[in-house]
């Protein structure tokens, strides 16, 4: 089902109504069950928006191009794993828009620095460029969706929401 609506049309989705406000227009609203956390589950590629216990809805993700296990330091091409929260959103990102993970924590930061490294940063969940389309496994830590995907997740998804990475 089309969970998406664009000028004029309604489509029921994630519990609730998601509405465009004209055409072509990347700023959806939603007006349902708020999201309460976020669940990333690394190892079957898949990112879930939660209401309480509920899940609203789910969405195949693409991830660092090197992704089995816990980020490390910057440039080792692993997206994090662990409870984080979404700290920022982006409407004018170069990957459509996107909504910033608040890695690194006090604990990556202390095991980059021990080993002589920078943790890094800017771990988002974002949209998808052209170019990268069908492309497995490609970001540089951060977790990608589809650009229409991603206009659902932003539209849902609040800053404070919790993130929890799994492996």
């Amino acid at each position: 089902m089309d969970r998406l609506t664009r000028r004029g049309f309604m489509a029921a989705g994630a519990g609730g109504l998601l509405l465009a406000t004209g055409c072509g227009d990347k700023f959806l609203t939603y007006h349902g069950p708020e999201v309460t956390s976020i669940l990333a589950f690394k190892g079957d590629r898949t990112l879930a928006l939660l209401h309480n216990d509920e899940v609203l809805t789910s969405y195949n993700v693409e991830l660092g191009f090197n992704p089995v296990g816990h980020k490390q330091h910057e440039g080792d091409g692993r997206t994090p794993e662990g409870q984080y929260w979404i700290n920022r959103r982006n409407p004018d990102s170069r990957y459509h828009l996107s909504v910033g993970i608040s890695y690194p924590n006090q604990r990556d930061s202390l095991r980059a620095r021990m080993g002589g490294r920078r943790p890094g940063g800017d771990i988002f969940i974002h949209g998808t460029p052209r170019a990268m389309e069908g492309k497995d496994d490609w970001t540089a830590g951060c977790i990608a969706v589809s650009n229409r995907e991603m206009e659902e997740i932003y539209s849902m998804v609040r800053t404070g929401t919790p993130i929890h990475i799994y492996a």
